[in-house]
Formats: structure tokens, sequence, C-alpha cells
């Protein structure tokens, strides 16, 4: 194997040589210690990974003969025969110590660190070892110091200086040496996170491996390296050296195969397959890898009247999946349209699995769902892999921009902001607004939509205050709301205080503080604002609302009669009514008296608002009408958004598949789907903008003392919408 030195790795070892020239004649060797050689994976790193001959070529010190020196290394050895190995070991380099540069304090330094090293003292035999090879790498046992210092390194945890050392020397190795320096090699190549290093020696070794037992225990080491270790890039290299003779081929080359498929690279995915089972047919892969082929070639055949669903079926979200269904199987009744469901349990690694399943092995020619964020994103990204159209039911902003092939159907959350703003300044006239919302995702995202949205049509927020989620009382909001919280900031106020301690002076302090509550509560509220934004649920509103009332915004006055009534029962002039805007999560169920709950706990304080949502089951639209009347006769209940959107999303699927120029394949169909215009559907009149988002005018819903009723369509339908 050519392993060349980097430039990195030379200018290091100059340096190490440089430093071991300066050393005094009693300095211990170098070397790197466990703590730092030992290190992490640096794959895609070669300047990081130990190449080429770590010792100089040459002598560093010129080692002298020595009779004296001679003779007391004779006598330390004598004396070693008998001593424990440690104390045998003290002896010669105490002799080394005392003569540094002679042959014979070379020669002690040596068998030293075999003494350390027999007796398991790896730290201190590697001390020795690097020190007599730095010194004297052409000493007459320097083979063997190396042998022995890479393996006391392998010992330590010192893998990287392991490996570099071992494997130098099994490049010029023969035979069983050579495996044998191999193998501890690649075990610490592995240990230092050098994987490709590590795959590379164990192909090596399979090749040559001289018994079945040798080459089944190195091909078992190639494929553990490839699952999960070895990077493409080490496996593509190898491949393109390997001859298909090596017993490792196969692994490496079902392994790249295998990586091609996930990287969507289908060419070489079936160059790779061909190969494979053209040069090893019958190795145990063989299976998988014609079952792998087969599923690509099924990439591109596509059922005509085959449509997959990814919906949760199951777990936390399975009552929104089932509910989707439904409206799916209605929209599909008596069509010859195949639905082949899976369930996605809420899990994104399930929904990954279902998707490929639906686009290999069932041939969909489309997929409805899922409606999770997570489970979105993971699908849409698949649809964009295999290019198979995706019509998504999430509400997650942004999910089509992860590509042309993904669609969405679906009320969200900056469409809501659209449609109530739209409604509020182009129906109403209204200019200038007010916010309150909680401080949690939902109500940060809507608020800064419906802000924006106020100021692009050309209106003001003139306040906006947050709240906790979980929140139930809004005194302090609503004071805030129309300045009555922080009253010294008032010049109104102030100079009521002056009034009143005018006129209280040589009063008693009972009279003086009755005074100023009198005069604090007479300090008018400043309602700057025509409407106030509530983006919350209807629980919540109904709790909102009293709060304003008793701060003097006024919410229930629908006309001008009302208006009047209330100014002549509470003797201000200036009052004047703002409307309560909402969101569909303003919509509740009815409640013990018929009306919604909303209208049963909010009581007055909340008639006249209006809200926005993406269904409305009494709605008069023709197409929302008839919706409702099938999903009543064929389900026990009435249909909600998600069965509403759930059926509009399969119609219109149904309704391209059973055009008179249907389309044929995935591609067809995403073009197919991109020109929809005008569906007229349960969720209202729906097209795809160039983004392949799904427009509609969304449903305004007014509230009033009997109920919740539709603005007319007419009003709304060139408002912004979803």
């Amino acid at each position: 194997m050519d392993v060349r030195p980097s430039p990195r790795r030379a200018l290091l070892l100059a340096l190490v040589l440089l430093m071991s020239a300066c050393k005094t004649t009693s300095a211990t060797g170098g070397g790197s210690s466990p703590d730092t050689s030992s290190g992490s994976s640096s794959q895609g790193r070669t300047e990081d990974v130990p190449q080429g001959d770590p010792f100089p070529s040459r002598p560093s010190v010129e080692a002298r003969k020595d009779a004296q020196a001679d003779q007391a290394l004779a006598q330390a050895i004598q004396q070693a025969e008998t001593a424990p190995r440690k104390q045998a070991a003290e002896g010669l380099l105490a002799v080394r110590k005392a003569y540094p540069q002679t042959t014979a304090g070379q020669e002690a330094l040596y068998r030293a660190g075999v003494l350390f090293y027999d007796a398991q003292d790896y730290a201190n035999a590697r001390k020795s070892f690097n020190e007599l090879l730095f010194e004297n790498p052409l000493h007459p046992q320097a083979t063997e110091a190396k042998r022995r210092l890479g393996k006391a390194a392998l010992e330590v945890g010192a893998y990287r200086d392991a490996y570099q050392t071992l494997y130098s020397l099994a490049e010029r190795a023969e035979g069983a040496e050579r495996t044998q320096l191999l193998e501890d090699a690649a075990k610490a190549a592995e240990k230092a996170g050098l994987f490709g290093q590590a795959l590379r020696i164990s192909v090596d070794l399979a090749g040559n491996a001289q018994t079945p037992e040798a080459q089944q225990a190195a091909v078992a080491r190639v494929q553990q390296l490839v699952e999960g270790r070895a990077g493409f890039m080490d496996v593509a290299q190898i491949m393109e050296e390997l001859s298909p003779a090596n017993p490792a081929w196969p692994v490496l080359s079902f392994k790249l195969a295998r990586i091609y498929y996930h990287l969507r690279d289908w060419t070489r995915l079936e160059e790779t397959l061909n190969r494979f089972l053209a040069e090893a047919p019958n190795h145990p892969f063989a299976g998988q890898a014609r079952e792998l082929l087969a599923r690509a070639t099924r990439r591109v055949e596509v059922q005509t009247k085959t449509v997959g669903v990814l919906l949760p079926l199951s777990g936390k979200y399975k009552a929104v999946g089932e509910a989707v269904l439904r409206g799916v199987k209605l929209a599909l009744a008596g069509s010859d349209i195949e639905l082949i469901v899976k369930d996605t349990q809420g899990d994104v690694n399930v929904t990954g699995q279902a998707m490929e399943q639906l686009a290999f092995d069932e041939g969909v020619i489309a997929v409805l769902g899922p409606i999770t964020v997570d489970e979105s994103r993971r699908a849409a990204l698949l649809a964009e892999e295999l290019q198979v159209p995706l019509l998504t039911l999430t509400r997650q902003e942004d999910i089509t921009g992860i590509g042309p092939f993904v669609f969405r159907n679906m009320l969200t959350n900056s469409a809501q902001a659209q449609a109530i703003a739209d409604f509020a300044m182009k129906q109403k006239g209204f200019k200038s607004f007010a916010m309150l919302y909680p401080n949690m995702t939902y109500g940060v995202e809507l608020a800064n939509d419906f802000w924006d949205r106020v100021v692009a049509n050309g209106g003001q927020v003139r306040g906006a205050e947050t709240y906790d989620h979980d929140q139930t009382t809004f005194t302090t909001e609503a004071k805030k709301l129309v300045g009555r919280y922080y009253l010294e900031d008032r010049l109104d106020y102030l100079e009521g205080v002056r009034e009143v301690q005018k006129e209280t002076t040589g009063k008693d302090a009972f009279r003086k503080r009755k005074a100023m509550e009198k005069m604090k509560g007479e300090v008018p509220p400043i309602i700057d604002f025509e409407a106030i934004f509530i983006p919350d649920e209807w629980k919540r509103v109904s709790l909102v609302a009293p709060a304003l009332a008793v701060e003097d915004i006024v919410t229930n006055a629908c006309d001008a009669r009302d208006l009047e009534r209330i100014r002549k029962t509470t003797g201000r002039k200036d009052l004047k009514t703002v409307m309560l805007l909402g969101t569909n999560a303003w919509n509740s169920g009815k409640g013990a008296s018929g009306l919604p709950e909303l209208v049963e706990r909010g009581g007055k304080f909340v008639t006249c608002s209006v809200y926005v949502d993406g269904f409305f089951v009494d709605s008069q639209r023709p197409a929302t009408q008839r919706f409702v009347k099938a999903y009543r006769q064929a389900n026990n209940g009435d249909p909600g958004l998600f069965e509403a959107y759930g059926y509009d999303s399969a119609r219109m699927v149904r309704q391209l598949l059973e055009s008179k120029q249907a389309p044929k394949s995935r591609g067809e169909f995403r073009e197919a789907l991109a020109n929809v215009k005008d569906f007229d559907g349960a969720t209202g009149k729906t097209s795809f903008d160039d983004k392949r988002e799904a427009r509609k005018p969304l449903f305004l819903l007014s509230v009033s003392n009997k109920g919740v009723t539709e603005v007319p369509p007419e009003q709304s339908a060139a408002l912004g919408g979803s």
C-alpha cells in the first residue's frame, strides 16, 4: 500500500528529530504519551492519519565502543538473570546512564525495554524503545524493538502510534509475521477511529489468508467495519482497485450498492448490483441484491389508479388521522381507485419506511398526507428524492419549499392571519388594531403574521399585550391595552392628581384617598384601535372578553343603535365599539342550550365578533352542503375540518385520475395537480399557486347571541385566504 507522509506530518517529524538532537545525553526517550496519542475518528482528514516510518533513517548519536562500558553491561546482564525483571531493567538503565554514547549503553537500553515489556510495564517499555530508536534506528535489534514498541503502544491505548509503527513493520515483513503485524495494525487503527485504514488492512488480510478460518475472520472484520464505521469514500476508493477474486469483494460491493440506494444514484446502483450478481451469484447477499435491484427497477413502474395515504392511525394523533381518512374514503367511494393506507404511528422513521414502500413496492401515482410537522417533512424529503407527488395536510409553513413534487392543502396560521386582517381592513375599513395573544408558538406566530398583514395593507397596530398560555384573569392586560395601568405616564392623570390635591387641601386622609380613587376611576381609556385580534382558543376568549368590558372597551355593539343605547346607559358620549377578531381556535362544540360554548360562556361580550376558519358545517355554500349531507349519510355525526380537507384532497386526486386525459406517470400527475384551478370543494374553491400551496377564500364567521353564522361568501371571496 502506497503510504506517503503529508507535509504536516513531515514537518512534525522534522521538529521531533530536531528536538531529539538537542537533548542532553541523560534525556529519556521521546514518543507520544497515551493521553495524546489516542484519538477519535479522523475520516476525511487525511492530514491527521499517521503515515510513513515514524523514526529517523540515520543515527542521531555516533555510538562508540568502550571496554569499561562493555564490562559494566556484562555485569548487569549477569545480575539480571536472577533479579526480578523491573529491578534488572533498572540495573541496565544505570549502565545506560553511566555510558550514554556507547554501544553498550544502547544495548542496555534495548534490554531494559525488553524486560519492561515482559513485565507488562508497557509505559516504561515504550520510553526505552522510543529513546533507542530515535537515537539509533539502525540498531541490530531495531526491528524487534519496533515490534515491541507497537504492541506496547497498543496496550497503553496510544492507538495511532501503534497503528503507524505496526503497519510500517508489516510492509517489510513476510509470511506469518506480516499477517500478525497487519492484524495488530488493523486493531490499532480501528480503536484509533481510523476506520478507512482498518478496512484496507482487513481487505488485504482477506485476500492473502492462508486458511479458510483466517479468511472467514478477515471477511467478518470487513463486514463489521463497513456497517456504520468506514465512510462512503473509503469503500468507494477500495472498490476501485479491488479484484472480485478477493473474498471481501462481495461485502464491499453490496455495501456500495446500498450507499447508492440511499443517495438515490439509480444508475450506479443498478450497475453495481448487476456486477455483483454476475460475479457472486451464490453469495449470501445475492438474495438481498436481487430484491434491491428489483425495487430500484420498480421505482418507475406506476399503477395509475393506485393512491397512497400516510396517516397516524395509532398513537397520539390517532383521532386526527382517522378523521382525515373518513373524508378520504368518502371522496373515493364508488371509484375504481385503489387506496393503500399506511399507519405512520406518529413516528418519522415509520413514515419514511412507509413512503418508500408506497413508492417502490406499491407503485402509487401519488400520496396523500401526512398531517404532523415532522412526519410531513420526512415524507416531503422522500417525495422529492423519489419524485412522487405528495399532497400533504400539515399546517407547517413553507413545507412546499422542499421541492416541486410537494403540495399542501391545509389551513395554516399565516392564511388565517391574512384572511382576518383582509376582512377587517378591506371589508370593514379598519386601519388601527390591538392584539392580545398567548405567549406560545401558536399565539406568537399568528400575532406576527397578523401584524405583518396589517402593515402590508397600510394599517397600524397600536397596542400588543401577551399573557401566559394558562392564564385565567386578564385585568392587567386590559388596563395596559387602554393606558390605565401605567397612569404616571399620562399627562391627564398627573393633572388630575394636582386638582385632587388642590381640592382636598386641609381635608382628612380618608377624604383625600376617596377623592383620588374617584379621580382614577374617571380616567378615560385610550382606545385608539378599531379591533382587537385574539389568536387563542375559545375558552380563553370567553374570559378575555369580559375583562375588556371592565375597561370600557365596548365589543358588543354591532350597529349604531346598540352603541347609542350603551352611550346613554353609561353617560359617555365618546364611547366607540371595538370588534374582536379570532382564528379557528374559537370554534367550539355546542353546549347544553344548543348554542356554541363560546357564546354560552362568553355571553354578550363575544357577540359581534368575527373569526376565521377553514370549514363551517352550517355553511350555505353548495359544495359544502353536498359534502355535509354525504358525510352524515355515511357516518354518525357531523364532519369537521380534518374530514373536510381529507375529502377535498382526495376529490382533487379522483378528478385528475378520472379525467379524459388522466396522467399516466408521476410527472404528468404532478403537472396536472399544479394546474388545478377553482376546484369547488367542501373547504372552498381551491387553486394551487406557483409554490404549490392551496389557495381558497376561507370561512369568515360572525358571532351573535343566536350562535355563529357565516359572513356571505360574496363579501369575502376577494379577501386573503389559504
